[in-house]
């Protein structure tokens, strides 16, 4: 059966941009894009960070208006000035960043982005049948500041759909879910094709794009490069569309950690009571990490990773100093900032409110978490030279897209804050690393230069811990794996001693007894299986690393 289904022969496109022209000041964002999206296709969107997709999509939605083009809507023109009206014509976009109110209820916030809200009442049986449909599940009653990253993708998703939306704007919708729940969402996007909606989507993960999608625009420095079948490529190809080059390779890798050396980090039968009613407590959790050694942490959102953030953080504080270990020195009773002084970085889950402040520039984020760092501050003054110098050295180092060193935070894309705040950490040399999804919402190349400096981090001797819902990501960086389900963690094993599908097993909270066969394709005994040229966790799964 052919399941690209398009438009009938001779019939408008569902939508057709020409000639798109959009910058902001010192900069060209997209260049005379041209982009036809067919009825009933799921068309892919690719591009590196920076190269024009969300900005592209924003004017579509409009959130932004176009400097010149022109935009038709099956075959009659149109001039789109605000979400609203965006969504009486049947355009639903889901964005990267969520637009939801924290102290709302889900229904309240699906009532809110509902034309003409409705009662929230009758709400709550539409938001459990279409999230039940996804596979996801989605409490309406819950507090969105209760709420897991993955689950508030997920209220997103399920308020697009309430809509009834003719193109659904899919912007990185699987960063924050697992391998069942993409599985699940890619379900009802075929679905949603086979009925004749048009679905844009968004990715940096080249085997979505190459399992799911019908047709590939590729993005580069603003234009449009190519459009292509996407099954038809390997991920190679369409990396090197994307970037202009093939994408870096990681070193190799020397084991470092000495097995006789004293953990730099070390979590003791930490047991811990969620403060929010719907959450997870965790319960003796037990790791450590020694120098020259990158520990990963698997798991399905919700299963108690922020609570786990936050205790080795310091926002939670523990009444045992001993729970928590930094360089032998207990801390688990001290806050964040004599965690940091002791040689501890964090890169939190949440970008925007909670890893930077939305308003405050690239230099006075830089300065928020880095001002022990290289002078910043002398005499309890802050050195503006020296602040602004640092976060230019981030951005260079890890190639952010920005408007200079005073651009606000919030003006970044996605990817490009997200490798400025793994840049502010790493390049202060910590001795001990905590990071959650490191790599969530960045291009293939930007990814593989995070995983390497995460890699050159460990070679020097420090303690990684890294936490992510991305297996393939766990296998290319990972000395030793974990698995957390429940608010319990698994114990550690060495990465090339544990399957894909011992993971999947054990993040479906079966710690104990491991089988074969199953969900997930086991890896080659004694080695970790290679995708273009670097190990991973699959056989040929096509990811970008």
């Amino acid at each position: 059966m052919d399941n690209s289904a398009t438009s009938p022969p001779g019939a408008s496109p569902r939508l057709a941009l020409r000639g798109i022209c959009k910058s902001f000041p010192g900069v060209l964002v997209n260049d005379h894009v041209d982009l036809t999206v067919e009825a009933g296709e799921i068309h892919a969107l690719l591009g590196e960070n920076g190269a024009g997709k969300s900005t592209l999509m924003k004017i579509v939605h409009g959130v932004l208006a176009a400097d010149s083009g022109t935009m038709t809507w099956e075959g009659r023109p149109v001039r789109i000035t605000s979400p609203a009206e965006a969504r009486r014509l049947g355009i639903g976009m889901v964005f990267q960043h969520f637009a939801l109110f924290d102290s709302l209820t889900v229904a309240e916030n699906v009532a809110l982005g509902l034309e003409g809200g409705g009662s929230v009442a009758r709400l709550r049986d539409r938001i459990r049948a279409v999230s039940d449909g996804y596979g996801l599940a989605l409490e309406p009653d819950r507090h969105v500041h209760e709420l897991s990253m993955g689950e508030r993708q997920r209220v997103e998703i399920v308020r697009c759909l309430l809509g009834d939306p003719k193109l659904i704007i899919l912007d990185e919708p699987t960063s924050v879910l697992t391998p069942k729940e993409a599985l699940a969402l890619f379900a009802v996007l075929r679905r949603l094709r086979d009925e004749g909606r048009s679905v844009l989507y968004i990715s940096h993960k080249l085997d979505e794009i190459r399992a799911l999608c019908d047709r590939a625009s590729v993005l580069r420095g603003g234009r449009r490069v190519a459009t292509v079948d996407p099954r038809a490529e390997t991920a190679r190809s369409l990396a090197r569309m994307m970037i202009g080059s093939d994408p870096p390779d990681l070193t190799d890798r020397a084991d470092t950690a000495a097995e006789a050396a004293r953990p730099l980090l070390e979590v003791d039968t930490l047991s811990l009571d969620s403060d929010d009613p719907y959450g997870t407590d965790l319960h003796e959790i037990s790791l450590s990490v020694r120098p020259g050694e990158i520990l990963g942490i698997a798991g399905v959102a919700g299963n108690g990773q922020n609570q786990l953030m936050r205790a080795l953080s310091g926002e939670r504080l523990l009444a045992r100093a001993g729970a928590i270990r930094i360089a032998g020195r207990p801390v688990a009773d001290l806050g964040p900032g004599p965690r940091r002084a002791l040689g501890m970085a964090v890169v939190p889950e949440e970008r925007l409110g909670q890893g930077a402040v939305p308003e405050l520039s690239l230099a006075e984020n830089a300065l928020l978490s880095a001002w022990r760092h290289g002078g910043l501050v002398k005499g309890g003054l802050v050195r503006g030279r020296h602040t602004h110098g640092f976060a230019r050295t981030v951005m260079s180092t890890f190639n952010v897209i920005a408007h200079g060193s005073d651009a606000e935070a919030r003006s970044l894309s996605g990817g490009n804050l997200q490798k400025f705040i793994i840049g502010r950490e790493i390049l202060q040399d910590p001795q001990v690393l905590v990071a959650a999804h490191p790599t969530w919402g960045v291009d293939a190349g930007s990814a593989a230069a995070i995983h390497q400096a995460l890699v050159t981090l460990r070679d020097r001797g420090a303690a990684v811990l890294v936490i992510s819902q991305d297996l393939d990501e766990l296998y290319v960086l990972s000395d030793r794996i974990a698995v957390i389900a429940g608010g319990h963690l698994s114990e550690s094993r060495p990465t090339h001693a544990v399957t894909a599908e011992d993971m999947g097993v054990m993040m479906g909270g079966m710690m104990g007894g491991l089988t074969t066969g199953g969900l997930f394709e086991a890896a080659p005994t004694g080695r970790r299986p290679t995708v273009g040229g670097q190990e991973t966790g699959h056989e040929d799964t096509g990811h970008e690393v």
